[in-house]
Parts: C-alpha cells; sequence; structure tokens
C-alpha cells in the first residue's frame, strides 16, 4: 500500500529539516537532496492526480 500525500509531505518535512540539523553531514547531502526531490515530485503527481479526479466528481455533479 503506498502511503498517503501527508505522510509524504511529512517525510519530506523531516529530510528538509535534516538540512539544518546536528545530524547534517556533507558527505550525505547530496543523496538526501536527490531523495527529497524524487519525494517532491511524487507528492505533485499525487496532487496532480487528486485535483484531476475532483474535477472529474465536480463536472459528474453539474451535469445533473
Amino acid at each position: 500500500m503506498s502511503k498517503q500525500i501527508s505522510d509524504k509531505i511529512e517525510e519530506l518535512k523531516t529530510g528538509v529539516d535534516w538540512f539544518y540539523s546536528d545530524d547534517f553531514k556533507l558527505e550525505q547531502a547530496s543523496e538526501k537532496y536527490k531523495e527529497l526531490t524524487t519525494l517532491a515530485k511524487e507528492i505533485q503527481k499525487d496532487l496532480t492526480e487528486m485535483k484531476n479526479e475532483i474535477n472529474v466528481i465536480a463536472e459528474d455533479f453539474s451535469k445533473d
């Protein structure tokens, strides 16, 4: 089962916070950045799909 959008957003926030934390390590920054970029794109895709679903539902209701 895939993660919900809210879980992904929380994961993204935690990842961004890592860059400002005492746990930050320059050697890991590039890989972490790539992971977070991929996650952000996934969130954007999920939100676009949700928007499209809402538009379809709204269109169905407007036909009545």
